[in-house]
């Protein structure tokens, strides 16, 4: 069954962002995706997305659904049939919604853990926290939303990360079967994010020292994104790639 076009509204993104040795990464990537330097760098992080109005493309926004979700992402370059494209890894997703977690990888692209979710945010600072029912993974990050992107050793300031990740829009994450990559694109005729900084974050997947080892992941920045209405088109699945051994 052909998988459905869907449409929602961002009601929140967090984007954090470390500085990854790319050696270290690129353990973590399947066969045929390598990371996507900037300045030397891996680029890698954490997506912290409340969806509202979620929905199939062609149905109205009141009839949508709203759902807390994460995804731990690294930006990755594939040599596709037109050259280089670029695009993120997700080793892992996990959602509050019941919905969600059935639907992925059977409805739509992205088979999704269950996670629990607590969520404080005023116009000026956002906290999202969650720790996933298998007990795996833990996330608590607060950010403080600013007039400018300032101590990023990746990007020279908003307009260049704000380019980075539009254009990094289509997504692959491995399916529990091994048998390939489910892909989905966001696209948006009304990309913007907004600039803020970290006053505190803790993430067990980025913390862990076997993982990452000391020095090897490093966070740099973090980008939100407010009330824009998107499109997700599920993309053809890549070929069976080898899945990372657990860690």
């Amino acid at each position: 069954m052909r998988a459905p076009r869907l449409a929602s509204v961002i009601e929140r993104r967090l984007l954090v962002n470390y500085r990854v040795d790319p050696d270290t990464v690129a353990r973590l990537l399947p066969e045929g995706l390598r990371p996507q330097l900037v300045r030397g760098h891996a680029v890698a992080g954490i997506c912290l997305l409340r969806l509202g109005s979620v929905r199939p493309a062609w149905a109205p926004a009141a009839a949508g659904l709203r759902s807390e979700n994460a995804a731990h992402r690294i930006s990755v370059e594939r040599d596709g049939p037109d050259g280089i494209e670029s695009g993120v890894y997700i080793p892992r997703r996990d959602t509050a919604s019941l919905v969600n977690r059935w639907a992925g990888g059977r409805v739509f692209p992205g088979e999704h853990g269950r996670a629990d979710f607590t969520v404080r945010e005023t116009e000026e600072t956002v906290r999202v926290a969650f720790a996933t029912r298998d007990g795996s993974t833990e996330v608590d990050v607060t950010a403080e939303v600013t007039d400018s992107l300032e101590g990023s050793r990746l990007f020279s300031g908003l307009e260049e990360a704000s380019a980075f990740f539009r254009d990094g829009s289509e997504g692959w994450s491995a399916t529990r079967s091994g048998r390939g990559l489910d892909g989905m694109r966001l696209e948006t005729d009304a990309w913007r994010v907004e600039p803020a900084r970290i006053t505190s974050a803790r993430s067990s997947f980025f913390d862990d020292p076997e993982r990452f080892p000391p020095g090897t992941a490093e966070l740099d920045s973090v980008l939100v994104m407010r009330d824009v209405p998107v499109r997700w088109q599920p993309l053809p699945g890549l070929p069976a790639a080898r899945r990372p051994a657990p860690r």
